[in-house]
């Protein structure tokens, strides 16, 4: 084969090219501390860097009701630990107005108070947290109890204003990728209804026995405060298990957090060291390459004269 200047200078532009884009592929890397930075680098890796990256924002968004809901189960947590309070300070004052020692003033006093923890049980019940109602079902914009008065003005119990459609009224919150969980938010499971008689017919037979002096009917409904107050103490550990599940939850969402960002990490940044030699190497070719064409391109007919 019969080499030729035009061969010579033909080859060495095309090796110079290669060079230069050696260099600049890891000046590239260097510069923005990524494997690749389109598509074209590498197909495959930016595919599977798209797809973590995806699942980051996914893992985060997650996150972010995981989070709402602890922050919302804490909420309600507090609300019916403060309904428990109230309940068992009525059965106290009901179990003290059943003494037949007691004179009628002393029991329309302790029907005043008793009045006034039905109040504090409606406030509980009607928590709000951010704007919504916690114990209101699927409509989290409504208040869900009310206190149910007579024509007078006379409280007379508590009424639920909610008419859920079929099935619970329990949120539900997808907390990973087809898992989900359903936040205790029903205020029927309150009501605690027995065929006629719920929590409303019970405070209205206490206010009632107390105006009445019913002492005997005031000793019977003991055994209703202790399965109203059961009723609520049972809804609360309800949460108490949610709120667990969620924590787990979490953790495992952190977990899984940092294991996608570890290999997103080794498949989109570089070793550096490793980067900056394979570029020094790179940057002392295309040097040398510079300096034989010099000496190649500088060859003219008066050399051979």
């Amino acid at each position: 084969m019969r080499v030729t200047d035009s061969l010579m200078s033909k080859s060495f532009l095309r090796n110079l090219s290669a060079n230069t884009s050696n260099v600049m592929k890891y000046q590239n890397q260097l510069s923005t501390l990524k494997e690749v930075s389109k598509p074209s680098d590498d197909p495959l890796k930016v595919s599977k860097i798209l797809d973590l990256n995806n699942s980051i924002i996914q893992n985060d968004q997650y996150k972010t009701t995981i989070n709402d809901a602890i922050q919302w189960t804490n909420v309600q947590d507090s609300a019916l630990s403060s309904a428990t309070e109230s309940m068992q300070r009525i059965k106290t004052l009901i179990q003290y107005s059943a003494n037949g020692t007691l004179s009628h003033e002393d029991r329309q006093a302790n029907k005043a108070e008793i009045e006034s923890e039905i109040q504090g049980t409606v406030d509980a019940l009607n928590t709000n947290f951010g704007g919504r109602y916690v114990f209101a079902g699927m409509n989290t914009t409504e208040k869900p109890f009310e206190i149910d008065k007579s024509d007078t003005g006379e409280i007379i119990g508590i009424i639920y204003n909610k008419n859920e459609a079929t099935g619970n009224g329990n949120l539900s919150r997808e907390i990973a990728p087809g898992v989900s969980v359903e936040l205790n938010t029903d205020g029927r499971n309150f009501m605690n209804a027995n065929g006629s008689n719920n929590l409303g017919t019970f405070f209205f037979d206490a206010l009632t026995a107390l105006e009445t002096d019913d002492t005997e009917k005031l000793s019977g409904l003991l055994d209703r405060a202790d399965q109203e107050i059961e009723n609520v103490v049972s809804n609360r550990s309800k949460i108490g298990s949610i709120f667990n599940r969620l924590t787990a939850t979490l953790e495992r969402n952190d977990s899984e957090k940092l294991n996608l960002k570890t290999m997103l990490s080794e498949n989109q940044d570089i070793d550096l060291a490793e980067k900056y030699m394979q570029f020094t190497m790179e940057k002392s070719a295309y040097q040398a390459a510079l300096s034989m064409g010099t000496k190649i391109l500088d060859t003219s007919i008066l050399d051979y004269l």
